[in-house]
């Protein structure tokens, strides 16, 4: 069997404040982009994931480890990781790994939508990776209409960089809207986002309260940031808690155009477009 698992791409990130379990409240537009690891899961005679360019534990794992937990009985698997979606870099690579994990036990183990918030803030979005308004610290998600076409260029940093770290700068910064703030967001992506149209119409709702954060420590990140508007990009943001920074283009095509505008220092940048999904 072969499964995708589809990058999420943070359109926005509002922050909101740290929560008494320690996390942060927040609002994003969840966008699946076409960008995807690929996996191959096969009978074995053990239960074991494999995935080469992940050092130490791999979410996937747990996800596994999860389902034999609460009782998933089928044969033991062997799960090949394939990956294509940069390591720690905002896009939500291994909790798109973990969601994959997850969907072969759908309706073979309940309430995975619970287990899925035990492993990771994102996987619950991605158990089913649709274009979404997600809130609470991830695990609160409203599936919207799917959005017109745009196309998007992304820039990997070198290396990743930790959530967690990312978080814990932006509370050194002071970052954080207060709950009054979020909800008239929320009230606001609702509304734009739900109309079906590319994000480039409510690109003034595009914002990541996260950025200053990632920046304090990476500010590399601001020149993929200055590349990007410099070959054309509409909108120019970093996706979650980073490294990636991206650009949004009318098309797939503008957005190709512009990757050869970046120059050789640019050459790992990636052409995606929304997924059109299953």
């Amino acid at each position: 069997m072969t499964l995708r698992a589809p990058a999420k791409l943070n359109l926005c990130l509002y922050l909101g404040r740290r929560r008494d379990d320690g996390l942060h409240e927040l609002r994003s537009l969840f966008c699946p982009i076409t960008l995807s690891d690929r996996i191959v899961v096969r009978d074995a005679e053990r239960d074991v994931v494999v995935c080469p360019e992940v050092e130490g534990p791999n979410i996937a794992e747990a996800a596994l480890t999860g389902l034999r937990a609460r009782g998933w009985s089928r044969d033991p698997v062997r799960v090949e990781i394939e990956k294509r979606i940069p390591v720690a870099a905002g896009l939500g690579g291994g909790s798109a790994d973990a969601a994959a994990v997850l969907r072969l036990a759908r309706g073979e183990v309940d309430d995975l939508d619970g287990l899925a918030a035990e492993i990771g803030a994102d996987v619950p979005s991605q158990l089913d990776p649709v274009f979404a308004l997600v809130g609470g610290a991830g695990e609160v998600i409203e599936p919207l209409p799917a959005p017109a076409h745009f196309g998007i260029v992304l820039i990997p940093d070198e290396e990743g960089l930790s959530t967690a770290g990312v978080y814990e700068e932006a509370d050194r910064l002071g970052l954080g809207r207060d709950p009054a703030e979020l909800e008239e967001v929320t009230r606001a992506l609702r509304q734009a986002a739900s109309g079906r149209g590319s994000p480039l119409d409510y690109r003034e709702l595009l914002v990541n309260d996260l950025a200053r954060a990632t920046l304090s420590l990476r500010p590399r990140i601001g020149e993929a940031l200055a590349a990007l508007r410099e070959a054309g990009a509409e909108v120019t943001l970093v996706t979650g808690s980073g490294p990636t920074a991206f650009g949004l283009f009318e098309d797939i095509a503008a957005a190709d155009a512009a990757v050869g505008r970046l120059g050789p220092r640019f050459a790992g940048a990636i052409v995606a477009g929304p997924d059109p999904g299953r």
